[in-house]
């Protein structure tokens, strides 16, 4: 056998060994085929949450003053509905709670995906503290103004901010949605 034609083999297997490195670790990091969890697939206990990213349009929200500011609620709330999102209703925190950072998310299994929203909206990380309660029942996310609180994100941030969020993290105990 010639010298090239050992090389081009030579060549042609390693190809062959990087394509099936590639396949392999694809198939064993795919993300699709694991996150369709149907109900079923929940364990005993733990509850179901949608980890659905809607619009903002699709997004209830009670917007709270948790700061001494007066008025803040009121600005977000116009800001909100300027970006689509459907305000509820508005008021001091009804915890009665000084939140420091820029805002504290309250939330149930059928907000988790909204939440991530207003994460981005908020230009804030996933490892912000929030208020996840598991026996909440209804699809409205409570927000809850903080003294760090500037100003929304722009249409430019927002986008970036989501995109580097990515998807929502599963609270404890949960499970996600078909």
């Amino acid at each position: 056998m010639s010298l090239s034609r050992v090389r081009a083999l030579a060549v042609l297997g390693g190809l062959l060994l990087v394509a099936v490195i590639v396949v392999t670790w694809a198939l064993v990091h795919d993300r699709q085929a694991r996150s369709g969890l149907s109900n079923t697939a929940c364990p005993k206990g733990y509850v179901v949450v949608d980890l659905s990213l809607p619009a903002p349009a699709d997004i209830k929200v009670n917007v709270f003053n948790g700061t001494d500011q007066v008025g803040l609620a009121q600005g977000v709330s116009d800001s909100l509905k300027q970006a689509k999102f459907q305000v509820l209703s508005m008021n001091n925190d009804p915890k009665r709670k000084t939140v420091k950072g820029v805002v504290e998310l309250r939330y149930g299994p059928k907000t988790v995906g909204a939440a991530q929203v207003l994460r981005a909206q908020f230009l804030i990380d996933n490892d912000t503290p929030d208020e996840f309660d598991p026996n909440r029942t209804d699809d409205v996310v409570d927000v809850v103004l903080g003294q760090s609180y500037r100003q929304l994100a722009s249409p430019t941030e927002y986008k970036q901010k989501i995109g580097a969020l990515g998807n929502p993290e599963l609270p404890d105990n949960t499970c996600a949605a078909n």
